[in-house]
């Protein structure tokens, strides 16, 4: 088999080339193997480099001055070489899946097709030796890649029922890639849902927010929803009204590419804010991401402002905060482009206003005064009492309303009239 061109002009970095060359000289198969082949087919630098070799892992341990046993039980360990980490897996195959996620047994073998026939889909089922130029493709993994399709190794009913993540990384790379599912492929999946609930959600999380921030973000989630996916981890989507669900669908398409804009620009007009939280939970995000998310969509609909004057929406970026204003009109501008572009003039016009009176840095909180509590108990003659948290809330307002008050002679003089006409 001809070696592609994109295999003869790969990039592999030194410490792994080092790896494979020990490995070979010492007479085992090796391989990189997965990922890093299908991506630099592609034309694309892989993140990793993944090697599969027919040494056991006891060989490959001897093999290497300095090896962590990271999967040995599984015949991974990972070679340190020049300072690099370089994950080496034995050749293997594995016994029946049990519990949708592992194989009851795995068994070490001397044939690489053996071990790409237990991988998921065809573009990552393929074993290339930079040394000697040798190219393992048994399932037709180049000619889906040149068709732009992800299919499964084999049977997919199979493919996926060893694994219940598979139907969701199938579509996740239909998404990210730009590709289209293998009609069989994308059948077996609701044959399969089953597998698919027993998955914990923070792997399905994973693989959600990958397909989250891919340009085709709207296809990944119409075929999430089609292929019954969606309905297991997100049914708020799921079940919406059709037009409802497109609307949301695309304003996830919010630039820039960030995974709590996109969430709450899908979010925003589905759900309450409870429930956004709620969805936070389920799918197991960290509790930073799920207030910001909330935060987010509580008050996307920012055309409900338009035409409001600066008090109110410094009103606004109190409730919101300087650190999000970026983040907010952006999932309202995705929401406006998205359900009625004809606004977006006036809708940029506003963001305008809020970025600007954000610039100006006003004072939006009680911490943000010129006068503290001390200074407030001192200009009124009292104590703690709950008399200062209503002078601190007034003084708050009327700073709010005109900034420039915001100076310590101005919020005395302002305080005192205050007492003086509640009469105390």
């Amino acid at each position: 088999m001809t070696t592609p061109a994109p295999l003869l002009e790969a990039d592999v970095p030194r410490p792994v080339l080092d790896v494979i060359a020990r490995l070979h000289e010492l007479g085992h198969a090796v391989f990189l193997v997965g990922g890093c082949v299908r991506d630099t087919l592609r034309g694309v630098h892989p993140k990793d480099f993944d090697v599969a070799t027919s040494a056991l892992p006891e060989e490959v341990q001897r093999a290497f001055r300095k090896v962590i046993p990271t999967g040995i039980q599984h015949g991974t360990v990972t070679v340190v070489q020049g300072g690099t980490h370089v994950e080496v897996t034995t050749f293997r195959s594995e016994g029946d899946y049990h519990d949708g996620r592992r194989p009851s047994a795995v068994t070490f073998e001397q044939d690489i097709v053996k071990d790409l026939s237990r991988r998921d889909f065809t573009i990552n089922a393929m074993a290339w030796n930079p040394l000697t130029h040798e190219l393992a493709d048994p399932f037709g993994g180049q000619q889906d890649l040149k068709a732009r399709v992800v299919r499964c190794v084999g049977s997919a009913i199979e493919r996926f029922s060893e694994d219940g993540l598979r139907p969701m990384r199938a579509v996740r790379f239909a998404a990210v890639l730009d590709f289209t599912l293998d009609p069989g492929t994308q059948a077996a999946i609701p044959e399969t849902l089953p597998v698919f609930r027993k998955v914990a959600y923070e792997r399905v999380r994973e693989e959600f927010v990958k397909l989250l921030l891919s340009k085709r973000e709207a296809f990944g989630l119409e075929l999430l929803a089609t292929t019954g996916l969606l309905d297991v981890f997100l049914p708020e989507l799921a079940r919406a009204d059709a037009e409802a669900a497109r609307l949301a669908r695309t304003a996830a398409a919010a630039e820039p590419v960030d995974v709590e804009i996109r969430l709450a620009a899908l979010l925003a007009d589905l759900v309450t804010p409870p429930q956004a939280e709620e969805i936070g939970v389920r799918l197991k995000f960290p509790t930073k991401t799920i207030e910001r998310v909330k935060l987010l969509s509580s008050h996307a609909a920012l055309e409900r402002h338009v035409g409001d004057p600066d008090p109110a929406l410094r009103r606004l970026l109190a409730k919101v905060g300087l650190a999000n204003v970026e983040a907010l009109t952006s999932v309202a501008r995705a929401r406006i482009q998205a359900r009625d572009p004809a606004r977006l003039p006036e809708m940029d016009a506003l963001i305008g206003r809020l970025h600007g009176l954000a610039a100006s840095k006003p004072p939006l909180s009680a911490k943000e005064l010129a006068l503290n509590g001390g200074a407030i108990m001192a200009t009124l003659g009292v104590g703690p009492s709950p008399i200062v948290g209503e002078a601190t809330r007034f003084l708050l307002e009327r700073v709010l309303d005109e900034p420039s008050l915001n100076e310590v002679e101005k919020l005395k003089e302002m305080l005192l009239a205050w007492r003086q006409a509640r009469g105390s």
